[in-house]
């Protein structure tokens, strides 16, 4: 199925699919107008089977978060233990407004016409959101999956794989910072608050380890 870039292509919905979403990492797409975007999030969860309904947070400072709540549609690509460091610094916890996210990727896209990621990937879902529920700092879309199938057999990727086997270890001799091991986002500053919450993921103190 890979490469499948034609509208008129019947939909593929393979349960399979919706079963390699994991606590992982996911790229997370959309397009308006000629323009693709993508970035990095965590919260991708499975929330009906029938119909299959997917939900995602996504950061309210994210063009991608533009993106979804403009046009209604997005692309799920769920990470697998073939992604390398380099696709996380690629695409970002953060959607860059100019930089082209997929810049030297295979041109794949579903019927929706948004680009999907196949490098490191082992399957990609398409949802059409029928509930946004907007919080201060983040939206969580309501999904119903579309299309989706598998790319491969390959693990999805866990945070505790990520951390040690993707991400390259900090130098021993650096200052250790607090960092999130959810995301990898660094807190700036020597003592971390016991009500601090991570700007980008929205996970609590408990998850950040001194490293």
């Amino acid at each position: 199925m890979n490469g499948i870039t034609a509208a008129d292509q019947p939909l593929v919905l393979e349960p399979a699919a919706i079963h390699k979403l994991s606590y992982g990492l996911f790229v997370l797409s959309a397009r308006e107008g000629e323009k693709d975007n993508g970035c990095i999030v965590n919260t991708v969860m499975q929330v009906t089977d029938k119909p299959k309904r997917i939900s995602v947070a996504v950061n309210n400072g994210n063009l991608t978060h533009d993106m979804i709540a403009a046009t209604g549609h997005f692309n799920v690509s769920v990470l697998s233990e073939e992604a390398d460091f380099a696709l996380f610094q690629q695409f970002g916890f953060a959607s860059g407004r100019e930089k082209d996210k997929f810049a030297g990727e295979v041109e794949c896209r579903t019927a929706n016409g948004i680009r999907y990621l196949v490098r490191g990937t082992n399957a990609v879902l398409s949802g059409r959101v029928t509930q946004t529920v907007a919080f201060e700092t983040h939206t969580v879309f309501y999904a119903d999956v579309t299309e989706g199938w598998t790319l491969s057999d390959v693990p999805s990727v866990t945070y505790q794989y990520y951390f040690d086997h993707i991400k390259p270890k900090p130098q021993t001799a650096a200052k250790k910072k607090w960092v999130c091991q959810i995301c990898g986002y660094e807190y700036d500053g020597d003592t971390l608050p016991e009500d601090f919450v991570c700007p980008l993921c929205k996970h609590g103190a408990s998850d950040f380890a001194l490293v």
